[in-house]
């Protein structure tokens, strides 16, 4: 039997009834049975990234507690919607303060990527550019298979939110067992 892995979703979307909070919440569901997972602290309540304000009176405790639950977790789902073709402020100013902590916690910690757009590229562009923000925090990114939900309006029950579309079920679910063999070696 695999080994329990804990793993934090983060995810870039503040609403609660976001495609991308719709894919996070059917991880659990999708996932190989060794796989639990935790959502992360909020990160909406964190202040924008200031050096002074982090010289003068240190890290949020908000801060504090997502840096803690990177570090505690096996390995971090982000599952993130594409503003403006990149990575949405609030997640990227998240990361901005949690990198710039003494032990930054996404050093060597597994990293897998999911999007859900309404259009035809689904988030990419997003990915692409949280990619590079990874491989510069030195965090392990999880390449392949890929999840990238296009035309998000149509893969959801619209009164249950649940992820309906089969085919993108079987790729998320084929992205959750990868993502758990590659933690599984990356912790190993």
């Amino acid at each position: 039997m695999a080994q329990q892995q804990n793993i934090l979703i983060l995810c870039g979307s503040l609403r609660q009834g976001s495609f991308n909070r719709k894919l996070a919440n059917s991880a659990q569901e999708l996932a190989p049975p060794n796989m639990r997972f935790s959502e992360a602290p909020p990160i909406g309540d964190i202040p924008h990234y200031n050096a002074d304000v982090q010289n003068s009176e240190g890290f949020p405790p908000q801060v504090v507690a997502l840096a803690e639950a990177v570090a505690a977790a096996d390995g971090v789902l982000i599952v993130s919607p594409e503003y403006n073709f990149s990575v949405p402020g609030v997640l990227k100013n998240a990361i901005d303060w949690v990198s710039r902590q003494p032990e930054q916690p996404f050093r060597g910690k597994p990293v897998a990527l999911q999007s859900a757009a309404g259009g035809l590229l689904g988030g990419a562009r997003s990915q692409y550019h949280m990619r590079q923000i990874m491989v510069f925090l030195e965090a392990q990114v999880f390449t392949k298979p890929e999840v990238f939900v296009t035309f998000a309006a149509k893969k959801f029950d619209e009164g249950t939110g649940r992820l309906s579309d089969e085919a993108t079920r079987d790729a998320v679910a084929a992205q959750l067992k990868a993502f758990s063999d590659f933690v599984a070696r990356m912790n190993g």
